[in-house]
């Protein structure tokens, strides 16, 4: 077994033993699938964004994520005060800029947010990311109009600026970290014919990064295990309504020989 693959399964094995409890302020859309994700591979989820409670579930939980998919005043809010008392405990924190570039709403939000509490992780598909890191890039709504490759060199940006680790989504998956890249191949393309997937890979990195503080190799294992349960799904069934149980069932069945005989990571 190659040395990735087990690390990989240590940290699936530390999830599952610890349960960590990880705090989402996310989407409406997304809220049951990635709630079910996170207690699929092991992790315990809080979906919690009233203000008058977010610091004291960020006080109890192993991270923090924060998902811009369906914005208000109130989610802002508690977005606000979530990353602030996480910046203060040190915890991790994974943001997920869906349509960023879409409305000057959304870019503001993530502007202030950004500016708050530079985030631990970043993950979106490459117009988000370029989105975010100033390049303008065309966005149509939360889908991308580029390849994950085109946002390379704004991953990098981002991640200097930041100090963040970036993941761009897609065929396939690049995290970075300022110089470094690992790039995973894992997936299946029906994976995106289900809404909230890319969501459900944020979430996933929240439960990873509570369990290591290696962030890069956080992100990294969590996509390595998202693009890995899809594969199996896809294999019980071609139709994008079993596969959003097909997931579920993979993420809880998913064993150490899966991991050993499907990684396809490279790093650089």
């Amino acid at each position: 077994m190659s040395q990735e693959a087990q690390l990989i399964w240590t940290y699936v094995e530390q999830i599952r033993a610890q349960a960590p409890l990880v705090h989402n302020i996310t989407n409406f859309v997304v809220m049951n699938n990635t709630a079910n994700a996170l207690l699929a591979l092991g992790a315990s989820p809080a979906m919690v964004h009233a203000p008058e409670e977010v610091e004291d579930f960020v006080s109890i939980s192993s991270a923090l994520v924060v998902n811009i998919g369906t914005l208000d005043a109130t989610f802002v809010a508690g977005m606000k005060l979530a990353m602030h008392r996480a910046k203060a405990l040190g915890k991790p924190i994974v943001f997920d800029p869906v349509g960023v570039g879409a409305t000057a709403y959304r870019n503001k939000v993530s502007e202030e947010l950004l500016s708050l509490a530079a985030p631990t992780i970043i993950r979106g598909n490459a117009s988000e990311i370029m989105a975010l890191a100033g390049l303008n890039a065309q966005t149509k709504g939360v889908d991308s109009l580029y390849g994950s490759e085109a946002a390379l060199e704004a991953a990098q940006r981002l991640s200097l600026v930041w100090g963040s680790v970036v993941v761009v989504s897609g065929a396939t998956d690049y995290i970075i970290q300022g110089k470094r890249v690992a790039t995973v191949k894992n997936g299946h393309p029906l994976m995106t014919k289900v809404t909230g997937m890319g969501c459900t890979a944020t979430a996933l990195i929240g439960a990873f990064s509570a369990v290591n503080a290696n962030y890069f190799q956080a992100a990294t294992h969590a996509m390595a295990v998202m693009g890995i349960a899809g594969e199996i799904a896809t294999e019980k069934d071609s139709a994008p309504g079993s596969l959003q149980v097909n997931f579920l069932n993979a993420l809880y069945e998913l064993s150490e020989a899966a991991i050993t005989n499907r990684l396809q990571l490279t790093q650089s």
